[in-house]
């Protein structure tokens, strides 16, 4: 195969990876949203004197590309001899820290004084792993250096917290998503609209990944990234649904009201977890009374718990609803 062809086949491989990975930012100062957290881990790679390190928050906020953006940093082209990623949630036992971990952190190596393992999800890992983990933390700090990634640090037990440098990632404004989808969208030769990139934006509600994974589907869809693409793609109920359907059951129109609800659920397709979150978000951005606000949040956490619990989405949902209906009646 001539050169020009490996070329060409080299960017058409390119062109069709996924976004989330083609667009992840190679060094700390790439990464969005997080100055003051980027910053603080530049000045370890560039004193060359890293900690172990922790990130909490949410998903799709940069807790991963931050972690291979340091191992880039650091290493340079040598970053996948000396950064061992593993993700706890598929392999939560022992055995995993014993052996996997182990052996990596006993294998050989010239030229840097450590290597770097990155142990995502690490809040999935059992209480005797995070136990064999923190052994280790200590049988190989001389030579090795753990990142650990979790969504709750509550689960990391205390001394392996004490070892790490804690770094708490919160979810991402809407002016970094904003940001980030406008520049992809430049890059990909895309036409994104204003209320294209605000829809992504409430979508994404700070999850960079999200709203990625939303603006490349989005794109297939036609030439044009606009609200009505985006919220179809992302089977995302519009903000004012929401608020019309919340305002029939405040105003005591109950049927009105879980007409809307099946319409999201059945014919939007949505989840009833998604629109408990929704209504989450949302409620102070009603124009409601306080006490009504208030009423509704307690509803909205009542109704959250059991369908955590396992209860039925739609049952529970048009429950909320009554019970405000019904609160507005007796008010009457």
């Amino acid at each position: 195969m001539s050169e020009a062809a490996e070329d060409a086949d080299a960017g058409a491989a390119r062109g069709r990876e996924v976004w989330i990975e083609k667009y992840r930012p190679d060094s700390l100062a790439d990464v969005k949203g997080h100055e003051d957290i980027t910053e603080r881990l530049a000045s370890y790679v560039e004193r060359d004197d890293l900690p172990h390190l922790m990130f909490a928050g949410p998903a799709g906020v940069g807790k991963t590309t931050s972690a291979v953006a340091v191992a880039k940093e650091l290493y340079g082209e040598d970053w996948r001899e000396n950064f061992l990623e593993l993700n706890a949630s598929d392999e939560r036992g022992i055995d995993v820290v014993r052996d996997r971990i182990k052996s990596f952190a006993r294998s050989s190596f010239g030229g840097y004084d450590y290597r770097v393992i990155f142990l995502d999800e690490a809040d999935a890992l059992t209480s005797d792993a995070q136990g064999a983990l923190r052994r280790t933390m200590e049988q190989f700090s001389s030579n090795t250096r753990f990142i650990l990634s979790c969504n709750y640090s509550s689960q990391i037990i205390d001394p392996i917290q004490s070892r790490c440098a804690v770094f708490r990632f919160s979810p991402l404004s809407d002016k970094a998503v904003a940001a980030q989808v406008r520049e992809i969208a430049a890059a990909e030769g895309i036409e994104v609209t204003d209320d294209g990139v605000e829809a992504l934006v409430y979508a994404a509600d700070g999850d960079m990944r999200k709203a990625i994974n939303g603006l490349q589907a989005a794109a297939v869809m036609g030439e044009t990234v606009d609200e009505e693409t985006v919220f179809a793609i992302t089977s995302t109920a519009r903000p004012e649904e929401i608020r019309e359907m919340v305002d029939l059951a405040l105003e005591g129109d109950f049927a009105q009201a879980r007409a809307r609800l099946d319409h999201l659920l059945t014919e939007v397709g949505i989840a009833g977890g998604d629109i408990i979150d929704q209504l989450h978000r949302s409620v102070w951005e009603f124009d409601i009374p306080d006490h009504a606000a208030v009423r509704l949040m307690d509803r909205v956490g009542e109704a959250d718990y059991r369908i955590t619990a396992g209860a039925n989405e739609q049952v529970q949902l048009e429950a909320l609803l009554a019970s405000l209906a019904l609160e507005d009646e007796d008010e009457r």
